[in-house]
């Protein structure tokens, strides 16, 4: 996580307010005045005066920074990454992608007796945005449309596949390439503490604190016959 610390973008502070006003006579009906105000140091506006050249021109130059950023959001750095399933680079950007079977660290709180450490986990496919990640499991490495998707034998999820991040805080950069994006999100959600099963949802058959147990113990494949069915295919999450 120090590695990523670096990535995950700035925080903001307030540092001026504008407000337009408009002529209210019907012969001047586009006829605009700007006044600027400087914050203090509590995040109130003072100071107000008309909207300078110097200052028209540094909001012209920060409006053109923050077009380029939006620009970056979800490029990928060369080619497609062979894991993306699909992409969707609008407004409301998100990606699909895959991860195969592996090893993986895994936290979890104390209360439910599963001690910390590496296990195999099966196959995934995530579905993430800037604010939210949906993660469910697969039993294949080659997708069609129609492929069955399972729930993710992991606590914290809802039935629809959402996560439940806790407090964890999301901290996406406006200008997150495609490939640093799926990074962040993987470390956000392994990174975090599984605590819970959420609404009586059960993702495997049998127990489940027995099973991760089991696996953090040895180095056992995750063993997929355990994996529930969801109602969902792989085309629902990419309309």
């Amino acid at each position: 996580m120090k590695e990523l610390t670096g990535t995950f973008g700035n925080l903001y502070e307030p540092v001026k307010a504008l407000i337009i006003l408009r002529k209210t006579e019907e012969q001047h009906p586009s006829d605009y005045y700007i006044e600027s105000y400087d914050m203090d140091d509590k995040g109130c506006p003072i100071n107000g005066h008309p909207l300078s050249v110097r200052e028209s021109n540094s909001l012209a130059k920060a409006l053109q920074s923050g077009e380029k950023k939006a620009q970056g959001f979800l490029t990928p750095k060369g080619l497609m990454p062979a894991n993306v399933l699909h992409l969707n680079s609008g407004a409301e950007g998100y990606v699909v992608w895959y991860t195969p079977p592996q090893p993986v660290k895994l936290l979890f709180t104390e209360n439910l007796g599963i001690p910390p450490g590496m296990a195999h986990i099966p196959a995934l496919v995530w579905k993430a945005g800037k604010g939210c990640l949906q993660v469910f499991a697969v039993t294949v490495s080659k997708f069609k449309e129609t492929t069955p998707l399972y729930y993710a034998p992991f606590f914290n999820l809802y039935k629809d596949g959402r996560v439940c991040m806790g407090n964890v805080r999301i901290r996406i950069p406006d200008d997150c390439g495609l490939e640093q994006f799926m990074k962040l999100w993987q470390a956000y959600f392994f990174n975090s503490y599984f605590s819970h099963l959420i609404g009586g949802h059960e993702p495997v058959k049998g127990n489940i604190v027995q099973l991760w147990q089991q696996l953090t113990a040895t180095a056992e494949p995750f063993p997929t016959e355990v994996l529930n069915p969801t109602p969902y295919q792989l085309k629902n999450l990419i309309r």
